[in-house]
């Protein structure tokens, strides 16, 4: 038997934080819940109106999109529920260190290893936020020995909308285009 859970959307949710600078290059920081991948090469943000994130995004065109993970549950749900508009200086007081991106005009965080860096294509008619990914941050702390992402290390967590939790991911479970070919 199942359970129907309606307007949870994608589940379990990727927690993405966003990073962008103001007109005056303070960096702001925002966790969203809605958001992923579109295609090759573009990431899409749900972002309603009124925030600093978006305020930001018009002016400077440019954001990062870093993955939250178990090391800073706690800086990530803050950007989420503290707003830059009310608190200035809320990257400091997550315990964020910004530092500039080589690809566009928007902030990484040092203490998320991996990130998206984008450009703004466009806002949809209903507020979505189309950007072009014009490079993948990863440090090297969560490389393994070959230079690839290490999960392990890295230790990515994802929200759980139903339950309102967040959970790490980990655990490699099989190996993608391989694994199912021993259906064939």
């Amino acid at each position: 038997m199942r359970k129907n859970f309606k307007d949870v959307g994608f589940y379990p949710q990727p927690v993405l934080i966003i990073g962008t600078y103001d007109a005056d290059g303070v960096p702001d920081a925002m966790n969203v819940g809605w958001g992923g991948l579109v295609g090759g090469g573009y990431v899409e943000i749900n972002i309603s109106q009124g925030h600093k994130t978006t305020e930001n995004l018009s002016l400077k065109g440019a954001f990062t999109v870093s993955f939250a993970d178990a090391a800073h549950v706690v800086p990530a749900d803050y950007v989420g529920v503290v707003s830059g508009n009310a608190e200035p200086d809320k990257v400091k007081k997550a315990g964020f260190h910004p530092v500039r991106s080589e690809f566009v005009d928007a902030p990484l965080f040092e203490e998320l290893p991996v990130a998206m860096e984008c450009t703004l294509l466009k806002v949809n008619e209903d507020g979505n936020i189309i950007g072009q990914i014009q490079n993948v941050s990863v440090d090297e702390s969560v490389l393994d020995a070959g230079g690839n992402l290490s999960m392990d290390a890295f230790r990515p967590i994802a929200f759980e909308p139903a339950g309102s939790g967040y959970h790490v991911l980990g655990g490699k479970v099989g190996s993608a285009f391989r694994d199912g070919l021993r259906l064939k």
